[in-house]
Parts: C-alpha cells; sequence; structure tokens
C-alpha cells in the first residue's frame, strides 16, 4: 500500500518514482529543437567537467561529487564555477534542497575579485531558514540576493523535490523565473538598484550591480544542495 501510494503521488506531481519526467527525455540532455536554439550542457550529468574552484584551475577534492544524475553538493568544498563566460545569456537549472538550507547561483562572477561575488539568485528553504525573515523579504528563493525581493506568492515546492529555475540576462536587464513563474525583473544601473545596493551588504563593492561578463557559480553554503539539467544559451547582442 506505501509502494502504491508513492506512486500516485509521483504521478500527479507529473514525475515517476525515481524523479524522471513521464515523458522519457533523457536527463542533463538536450533535445534537437534546443541545440538549435543555441543550447548547450553545463553538466554532463556523470562528470565534474566544465566546472572548478573558483579563482583555481582545479575541482574541489571534497564536498562536490556526481550522484545518479545529480551534482550534489554536501555543504563544504568551497563554491564551483562554469569554465566559460557569459554575459547576455539564458540559463536554466533543476535543483533540489534539503530542508533548512541555503544555497545559491551566481553570475557575474569575476576572477579578479579576492570573494566570489557577483549577483545571486537565492536559493532557500523559506518555511525553516531564518535568512528569509531578514532583509525585507531579499533572502528568499529566487531574490537577487540582499537587493531585491522577488513577487510575494511563487510556486516553491516544499524542500527535497525539484524546482526548476531560470535567469534571463540581456543586456542590462536581467529576469529571475521560478517554476515557469516570473519571480523578479531588473535593469543593472538603474536609479532603483542603485538605491537597493546602497541598502545592501553590497554597498561598498566597487562596481557591483554593472553587468559583466563572468562566470556562472554553484553555491556551497552548509547545506546540502543538488542540481541537474543546468543548460545555457548566449544570446545575441
Amino acid at each position: 500500500m506505501k509502494i502504491f501510494g508513492f506512486l500516485l503521488v509521483a504521478l500527479v506531481c507529473g514525475r515517476s518514482a525515481d524523479g524522471a519526467p513521464p515523458s522519457g527525455k533523457a536527463e542533463n540532455s538536450l533535445e534537437a529543437r534546443e541545440r538549435g536554439e543555441g543550447w548547450t550542457m553545463l553538466f554532463d550529468g556523470n562528470t565534474t567537467a566544465g566546472w572548478h574552484s573558483f579563482r583555481k584551475s582545479s575541482f574541489p577534492a571534497q564536498g562536490w561529487k556526481v550522484t545518479n544524475g545529480w551534482l550534489y553538493c554536501s555543504g563544504s568544498g568551497g563554491d564551483i564555477v562554469s569554465s566559460n563566460l557569459y554575459d547576455r545569456f539564458e540559463l536554466r537549472w533543476e535543483w533540489r534542497l534539503a530542508p533548512g538550507g541555503n544555497s545559491g547561483v551566481k553570475y557575474f562572477v569575476t576572477d579578479d575579485r579576492p570573494t566570489a561575488l557577483g549577483h545571486e539568485y537565492q536559493l532557500l528553504d523559506d518555511a525553516a531558514h531564518p535568512d528569509a525573515k531578514l532583509a525585507g523579504g531579499k533572502r528568499v528563493t529566487a531574490a537577487f540576493y540582499d537587493v531585491q525581493a522577488p513577487s510575494a506568492s511563487l510556486p516553491v515546492k516544499r524542500m527535497g523535490e525539484i524546482n526548476e529555475s531560470r535567469v534571463l540576462v540581456r543586456g542590462n536587464h536581467v529576469e529571475h523565473w521560478l517554476n515557469g513563474v516570473k519571480a523578479l525583473e531588473y535593469d543593472c544601473g538603474s536609479p532603483e538598484i542603485k538605491a537597493a545596493i546602497s541598502q545592501s551588504k553590497f554597498k561598498t563593492t566597487p562596481g557591483f550591480g554593472l553587468p559583466t561578463r563572468g562566470h556562472i557559480l554553484l553555491q556551497a553554503h552548509r547545506s546540502e544542495v543538488w542540481f541537474r539539467n543546468i543548460k545555457i544559451r548566449e544570446l545575441p547582442k
């Protein structure tokens, strides 16, 4: 009876019991249509190729590993960044976060800063992590971390379940999406963003808030987190 119930819940949620989509589409791969649209995979589902520690050439010796088609972080090992740099792009990924967890995906991350600063798409257990109650909602899931809060009502799934996120960067214009719903949008360098940054923890960081060609970063932040189907396409200027 328990097994039947689990299968029923999985089907209602639109996924099979092993987390695969019902269509049978292979995870961490591109369809012909996607390849034609210019998408590439940032994670192949089997190796850590294309990623390394921030400001290093090697991948972390501990904390990160590939397991069952997921790029898993135990919460230690340090942040990892993409080998390639991007400025105008569309980024999509799926993620799972342990209950009480905190992580994030950053963009505009450059090696000329001593720490891995960038614009962060926050990943958080909004119901259990204390950060959700700080900074006026600017640290909840899909926020531009510490700068801009997302819309009040977003379809965030329970921790442990699979969420899908998207970041769109076209020139100065940036959008954060969660499970098919636009969470927020902003324009780099706008008066509104300058004012928000002046009230944030980044107020003394030179150049913060301006678009730049940089790495994509996956954060290790003392929480278990899983990533897969990480794909990106560069957009024309």
